[in-house]
């Protein structure tokens, strides 16, 4: 596929007919109970999960069609939601329904009304350019790009859905935290006084891995194994980490850093079943008012992990952290902890997403959940490079990861490893 027509693959004369066949007025459901047709786009484990708690936020809705690369992968979405009794009723995915392929994510989205969007990153900026095409509601994964241009893509995107009035909730989930929501709110307030530092940690083990079989073909295998190639899931300090970025960014009242410069590398991940991509970050951002933000990850078995975004103020000080017993803070030498209820964001997110939808009030993620990766894009550049990257190097970066081509059969070959110092900015 020529890069000039990067973001247009599958576009075709077809979309022009559907959208007049489903006029905008189906989407606006404001305070009616009419039935929400929802589909699945991107059937991994992150999407199955995403269409279970899409059927559980409202009370009349069905999921009506699945798309996934592969045919394996939908049926096993399939067979494991209809396992769920509480949303098995509301389940009705006929053969016909199901979608296979890289152009079945116009296939489900010409069929509903709420689109759930959880492939690899990479395919975000267009699968959600053509469902707001299309007039419909998204639920968004994180992130929505592994590039500056997708980054740039989505944002336009977004700025259509709000004019279109279609809600666009991203899978930024801790923004949909009870706990990390009340903490943020008195940092805003102002207890800790001005934010100085900030550290962001994800230090975990590794993930799954998926070595490459005999019969794959290229793109069969870079597909299947998508966590480790930096054109499919960003690296992982995109693909995770933002999680941790998008929180110190919510801290910071979505002010983003003027520059970064850090350090990765590969040190276990260092035989071909792991791509091309990193297993550890270390990158320090700047604010224009000097407040720093480190931020640190690393995906390495056998060392001690922390999932947290540190916060230092000059009247206070405390931590967000995955496990919520943890989250904490001290304003102006007092203690402080959440006592209010607690909530699963992953619902959450979902519950407030139907709800917009019925009472016709949007919700747009898409400023935040934009920049939040473009972020951790940035980081990375840091880090591949070597060199120190501005916030408006990165918005306006050319880099484009999109392959030669989306071809089952046709070689592909798998992208180096970047090397500090000698891999270039683009």
């Amino acid at each position: 596929m020529p890069k000039s027509t990067r973001r247009t693959f599958l576009q075709t004369s077809t979309a022009a007919t559907l959208t007049a066949a489903l006029p905008l007025a189906r989407v606006a459901y404001a305070q009616t109970s009419d039935l929400l047709r929802v589909g699945l786009v991107g059937c991994g484990g992150r999407g199955t999960g995403a269409a279970g708690q899409a059927l559980t936020a409202d009370s009349n809705c069905k999921l009506v069609a699945l798309g996934d690369a592969f045919g394996d992968r939908l049926e096993g979405c399939l067979t494991s939601l209809k396992a769920n009794k509480d949303i098995a009723d509301k389940i009705d995915v006929p053969k016909e329904k199901r979608f296979v392929g890289f152009d079945a994510f116009k296939k489900v989205t010409d069929e509903v009304d709420v689109v759930l969007l959880a492939t690899p990153p990479h395919f975000r900026p267009l699968h959600l350019k053509y469902a707001i095409e299309q007039n419909r509601h998204v639920f968004c994964e994180k992130p929505v790009a592994v590039d500056g241009p997708g980054v740039r893509d989505v944002l336009k995107t977004c700025e259509l859905a709000a004019k279109k009035k279609l809600s666009v909730v991203s899978g930024l989930c801790l923004r949909f935290n009870n706990a990390f929501g009340a903490a943020v709110k008195r940092l805003h307030n102002g207890d800790a006084g001005e934010i100085l530092t900030l550290a962001a940690n994800d230090y975990r083990g590794p993930i799954w891995v998926k070595p490459r079989t005999k019969e794959q073909t290229d793109m069969e295998y870079q597909m299947r194994n998508w966590y480790y190639f930096t054109w499919l899931s960003g690296d992982f300090n995109v693909e995770q980490h933002v999680h941790m970025l998008d929180t110190a960014s919510w801290v910071m009242k979505d002010e983003y850093p003027v520059k970064a410069v850090g350090t990765g590398g590969r040190i276990v991940r260092n035989t071909p079943e792991f791509g091309n991509i990193y297993d550890h970050f270390a990158i320090t951002y700047e604010y224009v008012n000097g407040a720093r933000l480190f931020a640190t990850c690393r995906q390495i078995r056998g060392c001690s992990n922390d999932i947290a975004v540190y916060v230092t103020g000059t009247k206070g000080s405390g931590q967000f952290s995955s496990n919520e017993s943890r989250l904490g803070f001290t304003f102006d030498g007092k203690p402080w902890r959440y006592e209010g209820p607690k909530n699963n964001h992953y619902q959450t997110e979902h519950d407030e997403l139907f709800a917009a939808i019925r009472a016709g009030k949007p919700i747009n993620n898409g400023e935040y959940m934009c920049k939040s990766t473009l972020l951790a894009i940035m980081g990375r550049m840091a880090a591949y490079t070597g060199q120190q990257v501005t916030w408006d190097q990165a918005m306006n970066s050319k880099e484009d990861l999109t392959p030669p081509h989306y071809d089952w059969n046709k070689p592909l070959a798998e992208p180096e490893v970047a090397r500090p110092g000698v891999t270039k900015f683009v």
